[in-house]
């Protein structure tokens, strides 16, 4: 990489830096609690948050914001299932960035939401390197993606506070290899929480809603 192409990416996750520390500020001054969700296109995000805003809607009210290259289908199931969702297009970038997410929250009050949840782009590269400002970052793995994700792809495994393995429900059939994933993680990222779980059945969702809860309320708790 040449130097002035380096200066200018520099000059590029400063700059998202910036923005990213605006929107902890916005979103701790509304005492909300926010997670960027990330995956692989296939992985299961969006029916993740499905599951998760069915779950929680009757105690707490949740703010989705999807993130797409196009179309605005995700968004649409996030409202079918109780949540308020607003959808941002990136127009081919495959990740978001915190400039994106700053404008998602002049459109709305944060403090009259408990949970806000951004489901990024599906890709398990380029939203590694930005910043949302978000409480938590979260990685959604699952088991047909195989266990050498966290060797493959350090950047984004070393940077989340929490994993979730889903469609644990197909490991009698499918060739994974649970240790060596847990070893990949764990040389990565030594201290984040790993669940496993099942949007297809519930298994396990349990433990992640009760996370998410503790957090909210944590939250919610602060002057």
């Amino acid at each position: 990489m040449s130097q002035q192409r380096l200066q200018v990416v520099q000059n590029i996750l400063s700059a998202n830096e910036a923005i990213a520390e605006t929107n902890r500020q916005i979103l701790a001054k509304a005492r909300l609690f926010s997670i960027n969700l990330m995956a692989s296109p296939g992985a299961g995000k969006t029916t993740l948050i499905e599951r998760t805003v069915r779950g929680l809607s009757p105690r707490y009210r949740i703010l989705v914001i999807e993130g797409d290259i196009a179309t605005t289908l995700d968004a649409e199931r996030a409202v079918a299932a109780g949540a308020t969702a607003i959808q941002i297009n990136t127009g081919g970038n495959c990740h978001l960035d915190a400039v994106m997410l700053n404008r998602a929250l002049t459109q709305i009050d944060p403090g009259y939401f408990d949970l806000l949840i951004v489901e990024n782009v599906g890709n398990l590269v380029c939203p590694a390197s930005f910043d949302l400002g978000t409480s938590a970052n979260v990685l959604v793995a699952s088991v047909p993606e195989g266990h050498d994700k966290p060797h493959k792809y350090p950047s984004m495994y070393r940077g989340v506070d929490y994993v979730l393995l889903n469609k644990i429900d197909l490991l009698p059939y499918v060739d994974f290899d649970l240790d060596f994933f847990r070893k990949g993680l764990e040389a990565l990222n030594p201290n984040v929480e790993l669940r496993l779980i099942s949007c297809r059945t519930g298994e396990g969702l349990s433990d992640w809603y009760q996370w998410l809860e503790s957090k909210i309320e944590y939250h919610r708790s602060l002057d």
